[in-house]
């Protein structure tokens, strides 16, 4: 009898883990060659889709690229325009989920750039680097992660 009935074959997580792992390293060597930031704690959870469950269509570029760009953005236009406080950081993570869900690009990691955004005080450079830069990156990485090693059919959708 099975312990973990549903639980993913241990070749297949193991190459989803590894691949997790060297996307993560290339980001962060990227980051310590140029001195910019290439990362942030939400893609660590990035990973486990887009590597884990890359036929979800949560683990899609469009969904990983847009969902990390526009909660980003809204985090960034809450802060400046309220402030930091309790009430602002629950506007900000809600409005950032509605917009996720109303343009298709949900992303669950995505859900926490506005508390990312706002706790640690980014300006607007952090659109670009790390989010658009490493959302981009890892997508790229993503594919040719899967079309050479996984094999699994990723995207199933661009955008």
């Amino acid at each position: 009898m099975k312990i973990f009935a549903n639980a993913t074959p241990y070749p297949i997580a193991f190459l989803a883990g590894l691949g997790a792992a060297a996307c993560i390293t290339v980001l962060s060597w990227l980051g310590s060659i140029n001195g910019a930031l290439w990362l942030m704690a939400p893609f660590g959870a990035t990973m486990v889709i887009l590597f884990g469950l890359p036929a979800s269509p949560l683990a899609q570029p469009r969904n990983i690229v847009l969902g990390h760009i526009l909660t980003t953005a809204v985090g960034l236009a809450i802060a400046a325009a309220c402030g930091v406080h309790p009430w602002s950081l629950g506007l900000a993570v809600g409005l950032a989920v509605t917009l996720m869900l109303v343009t298709d690009t949900t992303h669950p990691p995505a859900g926490a750039n506005p508390l990312v955004v706002m706790l640690t005080g980014q300006d607007w450079q952090f659109l670009v680097s790390p989010v658009a830069i490493g959302t981009v990156t890892i997508v790229a990485f993503g594919l040719v992660y899967h079309r050479l090693l996984s094999r699994q059919p990723y995207p199933k959708r661009w955008f």
